[in-house]
């Protein structure tokens, strides 16, 4: 084997031959991502008079298999503003470096005013919509949650084709169709939002993930979940369903071998 540093173990040329590079070589044309292949599921939002709650649970799925149960999916941008991601996990890691580096950008910038939720959706749409130009999309569903200007609550979504939504309540993948439904109950429309206080709108996050760990099979009981008022962000990240098990299936009887 030849151990300089600059061929570490390649055979040796003058032993073995030239290696032959040509089986790497490739005419096809360049492939981008077809479909994600580790995925997380739901994220859920509501506003409320002061702010916006917003969860998403903490597991990554390799297809239907629960493979990784510690990705946190919610990411804070600075002191305003809390970005959740559905979709691919390595997707997400790309465009957490990327609010990563805008971050570092401006925090040496010499401009007073913080990049605000409205700015930071609307940077991300532009993102999305490039890469879906480009025919090489980001498979991600994104939710913005923070306050814009006057410390108004925020709340706006993006998908990989770069479509922009806002509402007073948003929920990705499953939660689009279990979650809204909950959350509309509570908060119909705009005009609403003022009657709800922080203490309802995380019961009824909470709610929503209860049912999503039930009736979603890419869902965990392990969940982020992060609230965003003019005093700061208060996440947390290692929450879990209180007192919910599958125990009670023990029970049902009809169904199957009967004992007693």
């Amino acid at each position: 084997m030849n151990h300089l540093p600059q061929a570490w173990g390649r055979p040796r040329d003058d032993v073995y031959g030239a290696y032959d590079a040509s089986h790497l070589q490739t005419s096809g044309p360049q492939q981008h991502t077809q479909s994600p292949i580790v995925t997380g599921t739901s994220v859920v939002a509501v506003k409320f008079k002061d702010g916006v709650v917003i969860a998403a649970d903490n597991l990554a799925s390799y297809g239907s298999l629960a493979r990784f149960t510690d990705v946190k999916r919610l990411r804070k941008f600075n002191s305003q503003v809390v970005v959740g991601f559905g979709g691919d996990v390595s997707d997400m890691q790309y465009l957490d470096r990327l609010l990563s580096s805008l971050d570092i950008r401006e925090n040496y910038s010499t401009t007073e005013t913080p990049l605000n939720a409205k700015n930071l959706h609307t940077y991300l749409s532009k993102v999305m919509y490039k890469r879906r130009s480009d025919f090489n999309p980001l498979w991600n569903h994104i939710l913005v949650a923070g306050l814009e200007h006057e410390n108004k609550p925020f709340l706006a979504s993006v998908d990989l084709l770069g479509t922009t939504f806002s509402s007073p309540t948003l929920a990705t993948g499953f939660g689009a169709h279990l979650a809204q439904p909950i959350l509309r109950r509570v908060v119909p429309d705009e005009a609403t939002v003022e009657s709800v206080s922080r203490e309802q709108a995380v019961a009824l996050v909470k709610e929503c993930m209860k049912v999503l760990f039930y009736r979603d099979a890419r869902s965990l009981d392990k969940y982020s979940i992060a609230v965003v008022t003019k005093d700061g962000i208060d996440l947390k990240e290692d929450e879990k369903l209180e007192s919910q098990s599958w125990a009670f299936a023990e029970g049902i009887r009809g169904y199957g071998t009967q004992v007693n």
